[in-house]
């Protein structure tokens, strides 16, 4: 699965000679907590976020007057607090490069670029959708997760059993287990109930580690 099936579309942006205070009232209005700074030729020149026009405001310590704190607030520019090396990705990178690449920079969204050109923007809440989707965490069904040995064949029999039994796979993943033998396996299945697909999965599993 591409990065393209699960961004922003036509992301929402602003230019870097557009004032602070502008850009966090644009931010509060459209509910967005990062915004990509496009120059007036639509290229990509920077990223800025709430934080980063938080962090632009004077300090409640300070000894300008509120008049003054506005005056200057109005004349400091995005480009003066806008990130200027933005990580991006391409739209046909797959999402979990994408997710990787924001946990190692520790940020929380990417721009997604086309031949240089924004078209999208992925961020952690879009991973965070992606996730619930793959995980079938808004249907109704039986959720196991159960420790394979790591041999050719497993999940077909697994995933025959289930289809012999009248049972629908919501969602299947496999990830790591305990060491290089096993393989932990989660399943959420519908149309039967519980202690049948238990019994039913119990002879093909090392070991059922939870069952809900």
């Amino acid at each position: 699965m591409n990065v393209s099936y699960v961004m922003t579309r036509n992301p929402l942006y602003i230019h870097p000679d557009m004032s602070v205070p502008d850009a966090r009232a644009f931010m509060k209005k459209e509910k967005v907590g990062r915004l990509p700074v496009l120059d007036k030729n639509n290229k990509l020149v920077g990223i800025v976020t709430e934080r980063d026009l938080i962090n632009a405001s004077p300090s409640v310590a300070t000894t300008l007057d509120m008049y003054e704190m506005s005056y200057l607030l109005s004349k400091l520019k995005v480009e003066k607090v806008m990130q200027k090396k933005v990580v991006t990705v391409e739209e046909d990178v797959v999402v979990e490069e994408a997710a990787r690449i924001m946990v190692d920079n520790n940020i929380s969204a990417l721009p997604v670029m086309r031949d240089g050109a924004l078209v999208g923007i992925v961020s952690d809440g879009d991973l965070y959708r992606l996730f619930i989707n793959l995980f079938g965490a808004r249907q109704e069904g039986v959720r196991l997760t159960i420790l394979l040995p790591e041999r050719t064949g497993e999940l077909k029999v697994i995933s025959q059993t289930i289809a012999d039994m009248g049972g629908n796979i919501i969602s299947l993943l496999i990830c790591d287990g305990k060491d290089v033998t096993s393989k932990m396996c989660i399943l959420k299945v519908s149309g039967i109930d519980r202690p049948k697909l238990v019994e039913a999965i119990q002879p093909f599993a090392l070991e059922i580690i939870d069952v809900r």
